[in-house]
């Protein structure tokens, strides 16, 4: 690849992984981004850490479709919607809900489970011999249920995971409480999974492998882009009028995309599904390891100096203002789970998943755009398979055939 040039639009952890991953590929690789790898503007910043591998079931199942009416009128759900903001929804909503079907989410596990199978291998081996590798942890992985009814009743989840091999170990209350007598009453049952991977700092890990990468020669434009178009030799235009010029041009910038593959002629249904977190800073005491809270639908995990908890959903665009309420109902829910929890002072965040009706990435080249890779529409999974995702863009960049299957994450599918 020595002589071929790139620019990758987007510095999260998509784009990161595909600009170390070209690098190594003898590319010469400009990442552009108004926003510096690692600060809190970015959704790789404030998620909730974990490499979910086990993450094979799509956002849109049988039972969101039935609970979501009222939810959205719950201010204690997990699920918010600004009610304005729905006439633009639309078009997302409708095809999202049609794959909320047991035969679409059958179809649709197979292509994420493809992304997520092997995504501590994936980053391992983008973070190894770097910085990065030390942000990762690894240990048991357990989700709460406040009834073992209310896991039995998952049936279609549980034939997923069987398919997968992704069956968990039970847990009684009394072994809950052994192994954290922390835990408040109201979790009677919980399912573990074991050897699990996560993020003491999602953004250090993404700004060290950034730091890697740009102190191996990699390049950085802080300056946010106007346009793409697409061609033998794309260019990329920037707000103050600059261009640049590249043999490939990668588009990974979340939930922004959107607008991008729009002016490419691409109908891309990409909406900012927003999620939140609260960081309790200094606490009494932690998590052993990352829960999985079911009732309330967010994640819990020790971090670096703080208990982070995140999760939830929030339709309102990717420009609407930041709400209080999502994050009043995780700390509400967080002390259901620890009823005893003190903290120095806690932070709020918010950041927007870039997601699809059918919950897969956009990969690949679309047609009439050429030489433009689209890389974006991680969803809830998005820390987990950015760097197979950014493996993917290289080995496509150099015109490698990959050994799965990119059919079902065309960008022209939609």
């Amino acid at each position: 690849m020595d002589g071929k040039t790139v620019v990758i639009v987007g510095a999260g952890i998509t784009g990161v992984s595909a600009a170390e991953w070209m690098r190594r590929d003898g590319w010469a690789v400009t990442l552009v981004d108004p926003i510096h790898p690692g600060d809190p503007g970015q959704t790789s910043y404030g998620n909730a850490g974990l490499i979910a591998r086990t993450s094979v079931m799509p956002v849109a199942t049988p039972s969101l479709v039935r609970k979501a009416p009222m939810m959205a009128l719950d201010p204690d759900a997990p699920l918010f919607l600004r009610w304005r903001y729905l006439p633009r929804l639309m078009p997302w909503l409708i095809p999202f809900l049609r794959n909320a079907t047991p035969d679409r989410i059958r179809t649709i596990s197979g292509a994420l489970g493809q992304m997520t199978f092997d995504a501590t291998d994936q980053h391992l081996a983008l973070a190894r011999g770097t910085k990065a590798e030390a942000f990762i942890c690894f240990g048991d992985y357990i989700s709460l249920f406040r009834s073992r009814a209310d896991y039995d009743h998952d049936t279609l989840g549980h034939e997923i995971r069987t398919r997968f091999d992704l069956v968990p170990e039970p847990l009684t209350r009394e072994q809950l409480v052994e192994r954290d007598p922390n835990l408040g009453p109201d979790y009677t049952f919980g399912t573990l999974s074991r050897d699990f991977g996560w993020f003491s700092s999602p953004a250090g890990y993404v700004q060290a492998l950034f730091d890697d990468y740009h102190s191996q020669g990699g390049g950085f434009r802080q300056a946010r882009v106007a346009g793409i178009s697409p061609g033998e030799m794309p260019v990329v235009t920037l707000e103050d009028g600059e261009t640049l010029t590249a043999d490939k041009v990668v588009l990974s910038s979340g939930a922004w995309s959107r607008r991008f593959a729009a002016t490419m002629g691409l109908n891309m249904p990409l909406e900012a599904e927003r999620g939140y977190h609260v960081a309790m800073e200094n606490p009494s005491f932690t998590a052993p390891h990352p829960y999985m809270v079911t009732d309330s639908k967010f994640v819990m995990t020790p971090m670096q100096g703080a208990l982070r908890a995140a999760g939830v959903v929030e339709f309102s665009g990717v420009d609407g203002p930041e709400t209080t309420a999502p994050a009043q109902m995780i700390a509400g829910a967080v002390k259901r789970v620890y009823p005893g929890l003190t903290f120095e002072t806690s932070k709020t965040w918010m950041g927007r998943r870039p997601t699809t009706p059918d919950s897969l990435p956009a990969l690949g080249e679309a047609p009439g755009a050429p030489n433009v890779l689209h890389a974006y529409g991680g969803q809830h999974v998005g820390m987990t398979i950015g760097p197979k995702l950014g493996r993917l863009v290289a080995e496509l960049a150099a015109r490698r055939t990959p050994n799965i299957d990119l059919t079902p994450y065309r960008p022209d599918r939609f």
